[in-house]
């Protein structure tokens, strides 16, 4: 049996995560670079560090699940959740029912906070967000960043809502009650109902096409009728009628 397929029936046997879903070729690249760096000659040397070595174990989710992102990422698409996606989901209910799926760092989901707050007050705001990672989650509840993740923000909601901290940024602890954070396998566990809005961004590239048909009917299910799911700048669904969606606009759709 050659020496990743072990590595990804291994992997999933430990933590539960399918290696298998994701792109071979780029997983492959990714985690042999990440052994080489570390000194292990293949992935059977690897997996049996890994087996034993939390810190590793750690390094190896973090390099897994690409936890890039920054605040109002493809700032035009945040425009049209604005002025015209949050608008039309108020108009059905006050009380909006968000996810941020795969929301890495936090970045997402604290934009979507700063965005619906020009409708609402901060203390009627909940975001649940979730990730596969747990060091990213941590990472999204102590709520510090690099300048270059604020890049995007426009300069009114850089004042109002982050304090400069050398050469970081904090984010006010208004914005960060909004989020609620939890671990989640987008391929593995359950999803809840009823959302009005999912937004999923940027991680649906890493994986093959069955596992994105599986996720996406999974967040046609959890959405209700009328419920939108936006996605990222990349990831436009060339056939949204498989899944009980209709274009709304550019990256996002409305479920029938």
């Amino acid at each position: 049996m050659p020496d990743y397929i072990k590595f990804v029936e291994s992997i999933k046997q430990k933590t539960g995560i399918d290696l298998a879903a994701y792109k071979e070729a780029q997983m492959k690249r990714r985690l042999t670079s990440l052994y080489e760096k570390k000194g292990y000659k293949n992935f059977v040397e690897f997996f049996n560090a890994l087996d034993h070595d939390r810190d590793l174990l750690n390094e190896f989710l973090d390099r897994m699940t690409i936890n890039v992102s920054e605040f109002y990422r493809n700032g035009k698409r945040w425009e049209v959740l604005q002025n015209k996606i949050f608008p039309k989901l108020l108009a059905e209910n006050k009380r909006l029912k968000i996810w941020s799926a795969a929301c890495s760092t936090g970045e997402e989901p604290y934009t979507t906070a700063m965005v619906l707050s020009n409708y609402l007050p901060l203390s009627q705001i909940s975001v649940h967000a979730t990730d596969l990672d747990e060091n990213a989650i941590h990472r999204a509840k102590v709520g510090i960043y690099p300048e270059r993740s604020l890049a995007e923000v426009p300069n009114e909601i850089k004042f109002k809502y982050f304090e400069k901290q050398g050469q970081f940024y904090k984010v006010e602890d208004a914005i960060k009650k909004t989020a609620n954070f939890k671990k989640h396998n987008l391929l593995k566990d359950t999803y809840d109902k009823n959302y009005d809005l999912i937004i999923c961004r940027n991680v649906m590239i890493y994986f093959t096409e069955e596992a994105k048909d599986q996720i996406y009917q999974n967040f046609s299910n959890s959405l209700r009728s009328g419920g939108i799911l936006f996605v990222g700048s990349t990831e436009q669904i060339f056939n949204p009628g498989k899944f009980g969606f209709e274009i709304e606009d550019t990256f996002f759709y409305r479920k029938k």
